[in-house]
């Protein structure tokens, strides 16, 4: 798959088969991805839980904010959850700051993820100290975010963001996910 396919079927999926098991080998293997990838002064600073057991999975599932723009929607119904979890730590012994590193770290798993028929979502709105209490992390850890991870069960739609400019993602009656685009004209400037 081309590297363009691949970041256009890269969108942050809600809504998952359940039943589709994603295997701890698989968790490793996108970990791995995020491992091979650029890290700040080389700190390698982060490690990860891997999590693709249903009682886990539930109690990582309750600790996370699912669709800030969609206020009406608690979140994916049992059935329609992800498979599997990532939680991303950075480890304070080795760092005290995760630069950008987590977006590039998370940008390669979710990629790897994709290239496997599979999808994802990161989740920066965690309640990390129900986290933290749930999955027994030490403190020497921050919670930098967790990522779902499982077969996609909704369609997700670029749109072009509207003459209100309204940024917000939507859905339709049917249950299509959309999401405004800027248009690449937007984000260039032309030199002065």
């Amino acid at each position: 798959m081309a590297l363009q396919e691949l970041i256009l079927k890269n969108r942050s999926y809600r809504r998952f088969h359940e039943d589709h098991p994603v295997s701890v080998e698989t968790l490793r293997e996108l970990v791995d991805l995020a491992r091979l990838s650029s890290s700040g002064a080389n700190l390698q600073s982060f490690k990860y839980l891997l999590s693709s057991e249903p009682e886990t999975n539930a109690r990582i599932f309750a600790t996370l904010g699912w669709a800030g723009y969609l206020k009406e929607w608690p979140g994916p119904v049992e059935g329609e959850r992800p498979a599997a979890y990532l939680v991303m730590l950075l480890d304070f012994n080795i760092s005290k700051t995760p630069f950008w590193d987590h977006g590039i770290a998370a940008q390669s798993i979710l990629l790897g993820a994709v290239e496997r028929g599979l999808g994802g979502c990161m989740f920066g709105n965690v309640k990390k100290d129900e986290l933290r209490l749930a999955l027994g992390i030490d403190e020497r850890y921050e919670i930098l975010q967790v990522i779902a991870i499982g077969k996609p069960k909704e369609e997700v739609r670029l749109v072009p963001i509207a003459a209100d400019g309204d940024v917000k993602y939507y859905r339709n009656e049917e249950g299509v996910h959309f999401v405004p685009k800027r248009s690449l004209d937007e984000l260039i400037l032309a030199p002065a």
